[in-house]
């Protein structure tokens, strides 16, 4: 083979070398932008999570005299209205924990909340928490309170509670406590957990 021949043979292969090693650098880097791309996804799916703030919710004490506010995380919402959503949510469907007491009928779910301007929340609440509800002068007042207190303490602008029931208003819950019109909190019935 004359020295040309070699020459060509010689500059194929460096050139067969070079587009193998660009290649390898190309798969590489492309590994490494897929792994960056999977960083990126991970981090912005972590803040993506849905942000909570704490909400105050409200339990019966252990003797059944009073409200207790217990500390909850609840999810971070749009607005007012939807905050008031998500904080009578956690109100309803929070189980008490030991050694407090439930003071929402089982199986009551919010219907609606509204809230006017003049600072009325409207709390719309399924049958459950008239047919199920155990009755007694003092239960009953625990539970109305409970669901004032939570509008009222969690959201500044909600300054009185309208109790309604599947759409309407009702006179009363258990035949204790009127419901005619909107309520505004009752510090009286509210006990720190430590205190007695």
């Amino acid at each position: 083979m004359s020295m040309r021949g070699w020459w060509l043979l010689f500059c194929g292969g460096l050139s067969v070398l070079a587009f193998i090693a660009w290649t390898i650098a190309r798969t590489d880097r492309s590994a490494t932008s897929e792994s960056t791309d999977s960083s990126v996804a991970t981090a912005t799916a972590a803040a993506g999570e849905t942000a909570h703030i704490a909400a105050t919710v409200f339990f019966g004490s252990p003797d059944g005299q009073a409200l207790i506010p217990v500390r909850r995380d609840v999810p971070l919402a749009g607005n007012i209205v939807e905050q008031g959503r998500q904080i009578l949510t956690a109100q309803l469907s929070e189980a008490a924990p030991p050694p407090y007491l439930g003071l929402i009928p089982a199986g009551t779910t919010l219907r609606a909340f509204y809230l006017t301007e003049r600072g009325d929340a409207f709390v719309d609440l399924s049958p459950e928490v008239v047919s199920s509800h155990p009755g007694g002068s003092l239960g009953e007042l625990l539970t109305v309170y409970a669901l004032v207190h939570a509008v009222t303490a969690n959201l500044p602008a909600a300054k009185r509670v309208q109790i309604l029931v599947d759409g309407k208003e009702v006179d009363t819950i258990a035949g204790h406590v009127d419901l005619r019109r909107p309520l505004t909190p009752d510090a009286s019935l509210v006990r720190q957990s430590g205190s007695k």
